[in-house]
Parts: C-alpha cells; sequence; structure tokens
C-alpha cells in the first residue's frame, strides 16, 4: 500500500498556514515551491465547498463534499476566518490544499462554480486530484533541497517534471491520473531520500512507521532520525523530545504537546502538521516553518481536548495511505 504523505486533520476551510522562503541551498525547489503555497484569494474557496466534514473536535457542524461551508461568502472568503478556532473549526487552520486551490481556480477553469455552475462537480472533482499532485511536489523539492540526497537528485527532477506535466492536464486528463500509481512512484523516492538524510542524524533512529502512538507518553525522548512516517501521534506528550532529522511524512500531529522539542531538520514536516500540535516558545522549528499564532507561550501537557465535542476520529482506512 502508498506510503501516507499527509497528516490527517479532517479538510477544509480557508488557512491560517504562513509560510516563510526556504533557506535549503537549491534554487529551484525554494522558487517553485511558492506555486504551492495556498493563496485564498486566487481560489474559488474549493475546499470550504468540495471537502466533507463531520461534527467532531475538529469542526462545529457536518457538512457535505459540494455542498458550501455556510460560512463561505460570495466573494469566496471565510467569514469567520479571524476566529476558525474559536468558532469550533480548528480542523479548518490544519488543511493545507499546497496551492491545489488556486491552480484549478486559475488554470485548469478559469472560471467559478458560480459563474458557471455546469462545471461545479467536475471542478469538486479535479480538486482533491490536483491537491495530491501538488502535495506530491511539495516533497520532491524538499528531497531536492537535501544534500544528503544528492545522488538520486536526477531522478527526483524527474519526477518534478512529469508530476507538472500532469498539473497541466485537463480536467478530463486530471480525472484519469491513476494518483495511487504516481503515489507509489514518488514514494520510492521518497523513502530514498529519507534512508540519505537519516543515515547522518546520530542516535537510535527508531522505526516508529505508522505506529499506533496516541496519547503515548515521549517527553525527552530520542527520536533522532527517527521513522514516524504514518504514525499516529495524536495527542502524545512530546515535550522536550529530540526530534532531529526524523521522518514525519504523514505523522497525525493532532494535538500532539512539542513544548520544548527539537524539530531541527525534520523531513517532510508541514506547516499543517505544526498548526495541529501544541508547542510553545521553547519549540525549535525548522527555518522553513513558522511558530503558529494559538501556541501558547509554554505548553501544558495536561490541557484538556476541546469541551462539547465529540474527540477527533481516528481516520477510516480510505484516509490511511500507506
Amino acid at each position: 500500500m502508498p506510503e501516507p504523505l499527509t497528516g490527517r486533520a479532517a479538510p477544509t476551510g480557508h488557512k491560517e498556514i504562513k509560510h516563510v522562503p526556504d533557506t535549503h541551498d537549491h534554487a529551484r525547489s525554494g522558487g517553485d515551491r511558492l506555486a504551492l503555497r495556498a493563496d485564498c484569494a486566487s481560489c474559488f474557496g474549493l475546499c470550504c465547498v468540495a471537502l466533507p466534514f463531520a461534527a467532531s473536535a475538529d469542526f462545529a457542524i457536518s457538512k457535505d463534499a459540494g455542498r458550501p461551508c455556510p460560512n463561505l461568502q460570495s466573494d469566496f472568503r471565510c467569514g469567520i476566518h479571524s476566529r476558525l478556532r474559536d468558532s469550533g473549526f480548528p480542523g479548518c487552520t490544519v488543511f493545507d490544499c499546497f496551492g491545489a486551490g488556486q491552480k484549478v481556480s486559475q488554470v485548469t477553469f478559469g472560471r467559478s462554480w458560480r459563474d458557471e455552475p455546469d462545471t461545479a462537480a467536475r471542478m469538486f472533482e479535479v480538486f482533491p486530484v490536483m491537491r495530491h499532485l501538488h502535495e506530491l511536489l511539495w516533497y520532491l523539492h524538499e528531497a531536492l533541497s537535501l544534500p544528503a540526497a544528492r545522488p538520486i537528485h536526477s531522478e527526483v527532477r524527474g519526477a518534478i517534471d512529469e508530476t507538472e506535466r500532469l498539473t497541466m492536464g485537463t480536467p478530463g486528463e486530471l480525472l484519469d491520473v491513476d494518483v495511487a500509481a504516481h503515489r507509489e512512484k514518488v514514494n520510492v523516492l521518497l523513502l530514498r531520500t529519507s534512508e540519505l538524510a537519516r543515515a547522518g542524524a546520530g542516535g537510535r533512529a527508531p522505526d516508529h512507521r505508522g505506529a499506533d502512538l496516541i496519547g503515548a507518553r515521549l517527553r525527552k525522548a530520542d527520536l533522532r532520525g527517527a521513522n514516524l512516517r504514518g504514525a499516529y501521534l495524536i495527542g502524545a506528550d512530546l515535550t522536550g523530545a529530540d526530534l532531529r532529522g526524523a521522518d514525519l511524512i504523514g505523522a497525525d500531529l493532532r494535538g500532539a504537546g512539542l513544548g520544548g522539542a527539537d524539530l531541527t531538520g525534520c523531513l517532510f514536516l508541514t506547516q499543517a502538521q505544526l498548526n495541529a500540535a501544541r508547542g510553545d516558545a521553547a519549540t525549535v522549528l525548522p527555518p522553513s516553518l513558522t511558530r503558529p499564532a494559538h501556541w501558547p507561550e509554554h505548553w501544558q501537557a495536561e490541557a484538556a481536548p476541546t469541551a462539547g465535542r465529540a474527540p477527533a476520529r481516528r481516520p477510516r482506512s480510505r484516509e490511511r495511505r500507506r
């Protein structure tokens, strides 16, 4: 089965995600990644319409796929964007389309589903396909930026070119893309990248790939170079943990305590994963990521989940790709 490549916080909504330019040494990677950052102002609110969500700790209400969120305004902006968490929609703040929204809106279609209602269903079908492809591009560009992966950079460039070609297809061509097969091909390169990069991380490099570590007590754990691909770390206590050089692709960090943790050089960690976790001012972040605004000065491990709603559910099998 393909490796999980995303965090599993339920998707929807406009984002509080903010990125800063990468400081890695590969110019092509840093420059091209700019197009892989969400630009809500250029999108037709696709994540607020195309994707479903269920009432839980992540969302205050349930919504079917293809139905606009009641908070979506006529200009495709979110009416509660500045207070999503306080309004019961933290799930919206941890979703990242990797720039797929504006690509589908401005390049694939060009006109909104409101202007041309007959295109709505197809646009909503194309959006998740484009998001998968853009997510792969995000990780591939990171692989291209890592000096340790230089032996396979030529193969990574080839995968980038092929994936970019797929993103430029017509709506029909995009819907014909075998996303699972393409992910499998790309994942081979990402796995090799991970192995090359983690080889020099030091530590015991434990293998927790796909592990159920929900609520695990990992305070001050030595996880240097660890394989945490697709691990369930929901609510885990990673206070003060050493995660330098760990592979966190697809790890579910919802509610994970990262206070004082060292995330220097973590592989394939995304801003959306950080937004879903709970860190503090002492958490050491990679230079390409920013400290979420909702993080407190000091994280408290005893903090309870949001009251009054069901806890975040473990994803269904179709959402878990490994």
